[in-house]
């Protein structure tokens, strides 16, 4: 069932469109979050918990399925990609009065980015078993 989905995967237009996807989304974050009153009005809908673990998630899929090699190299490498975005979130964050850095927040999107390339891992190792 999900064999299509990573035979799609398989193309180098796709894996690039993915990364740039992510960066898009990353750059997104970082600029749309530091609004002045943009992370309160989103918080009105969300914890900031809930919405670094959906946001980090689905960047770590996105990485995950742009990058090269066996479902645990990918995983790796979309993980330690997610940890640095992660980090530069916060770094950003910390040059606005009204924002702070968190070490909880990033870990939150690690730990989201661990489960996230989790699954894919094993649907990607499923998916190479079924061919």
């Amino acid at each position: 069932m999900t064999t299509p989905l990573f035979t799609l995967l398989q193309n180098p237009r796709m894996r690039l469109l993915c990364l740039a996807g992510a960066i898009l989304m990353y750059l997104t974050i970082i600029t749309v979050g530091n609004f002045p009153g943009a992370r309160a009005d989103i918080g009105a809908y969300a914890p900031g918990a809930v919405l670094h673990s959906i946001a980090y998630a689905v960047l770590a899929a996105l990485w995950f399925s742009g990058s090269r090699g066996t479902p645990l190299a990918r995983a790796c490498k979309a993980v330690l990609a997610i940890a640095v975005m992660g980090a530069g979130d916060e770094f950003v964050q910390s040059f606005f009065p009204y924002r702070g850095a968190s070490v909880h927040d990033w870990a939150v999107d690690v730990s989201a980015a661990i489960v996230a390339n989790s699954v894919m891992a094993l649907l990607a190792a499923r998916a190479a078993v079924a061919r």
